[in-house]
């Protein structure tokens, strides 16, 4: 990832910036984070080698930006035109520039309004359900060519449901927060974000973990070098469906699975869908998450065909109903051969497939 900080130095602003690492970073050496400077890095776009060839090339795209402080913070108002020429020149190179700041976006737009910055990437993070209920609505409003969602340090649950629904988001990312004094990132959040992109057909993109994680019932302390590690290590991240394409991901399966005679007559009682309705989805779906990470997801079941009841729970039922209650039925159905263990995007693929059976079961006249 390359960065370009052509300022240096921020203001917190909101809950994310609690545990800052640029402040932890200049804390070291005993900087003020809050003095916003010019750095040598300034024209870094237009910088060339002793050859005369440009130091950035279209090789390294992505370029963030302002990573050490804010594009749009208010002491850089006098730099910032400069560094849109800049942005125009390089039209070879694309910048990302992530912000909290969006409310001050359309007082900081370039000087020359006829100018297309097709290249540019705008960024806006939020951290809980407060800072995106304020800073979504501003950042569909915006005249920007591509626009982005971050949560980053994600602190809670988050809906952007709606704004994922606008049509104008391009992708999604999540990460947890890193540093001694790290506040707990939970992998359920991160999964909820992940099924809303997947609803709306919204890029996906797991970035980290953080320091402090909690998966289930278990909690993990991540060294900071892991951190990205583990994340690519869950294999979660979600490609959107091309325009034309299916865009349900179970649509296809679903049908091929109510070809088969048996599997079609199965149906979820009225008593399992009041279980439901009382319960709710989301503690449906933990079930799910567990029954196939304990009973489907080892590479060797030594009651492999009879460790899934067909009553007692909706979750049972629907595993029935998509031939995802054992090893052989994967291996029949999904084309997953036995004797190895299920990855996590696997994992949580079925549990979608298995949450897509009960929900359309919901759906239907009881």
């Amino acid at each position: 990832m390359i960065e370009w900080n052509p300022w240096h130095g921020c203001h917190k602003i909101s809950e994310g910036c609690e545990n800052c690492y640029m402040f932890r970073q200049d804390e070291k050496f005993g900087r003020d984070s809050t003095v916003v400077r010019q750095t040598k890095d300034f024209h870094l776009p237009v910088m060339r080698n002793r050859e005369k060839i440009f130091r950035l090339t279209s090789n390294y795209n992505p370029i963030y930006l302002c990573l050490t402080s804010d594009f749009f913070i208010e002491e850089a108002d006098a730099w910032r035109d400069a560094v849109w020429d800049m942005i125009a020149y390089r039209r070879d190179l694309h910048f990302k520039i992530i912000t909290k700041r969006i409310h001050r976006f359309n007082q900081c737009l370039p000087k020359d309004p006829l100018r297309k910055y097709d290249n540019v990437t705008i960024v806006c993070t939020c951290e809980n359900q407060r800072t995106a209920d304020e800073r979504l609505p501003v950042l569909l409003d915006i005249k920007a060519e591509h626009k982005e969602i971050i949560h980053e340090p994600m602190l809670e649950r988050i809906n952007i449901e709606k704004y994922l629904a606008s049509g104008c988001i391009e992708a999604v990312t999540c990460g947890g927060e890193s540093g001694d004094n790290a506040r707990i990132c939970d992998y359920a959040w991160i999964l909820d974000t992940r099924e809303q992109c997947v609803r709306h057909n919204v890029a996906f993109h797991f970035k980290q973990t953080g320091a402090k994680f909690r998966k289930g019932h278990q909690f993990f302390r991540i060294d900071r070098k892991f951190q990205m590690q583990q994340a690519r290590k869950a294999d979660i991240d979600f490609v959107p469906v091309p325009e034309g394409e299916e865009k349900n991901p179970y649509d296809s399966v679903l049908r091929l699975l109510s070809k088969s005679p048996y599997l079609r007559e199965i149906t979820l009682p009225p008593d399992m869908k009041h279980y439901c309705r009382r319960m709710g989805m989301e503690r449906i779906k933990q079930q799910a998450y567990e029954y196939v990470r304990k009973n489907i997801a080892p590479a060797h079941i030594p009651n492999d065909g009879y460790q899934t009841p067909n009553k007692g729970n909706p979750v049972f039922i629907a595993q029935h109903a998509t031939a995802t209650c054992s090893r052989k039925q994967l291996f029949k159905w999904h084309d997953i051969y036995c004797g190895r263990k299920l990855t996590e995007k696997e994992i949580i693929y079925f549990v979608g497939l298995i949450m897509e059976w009960i929900q359309r079961e919901l759906e239907k006249e009881t």
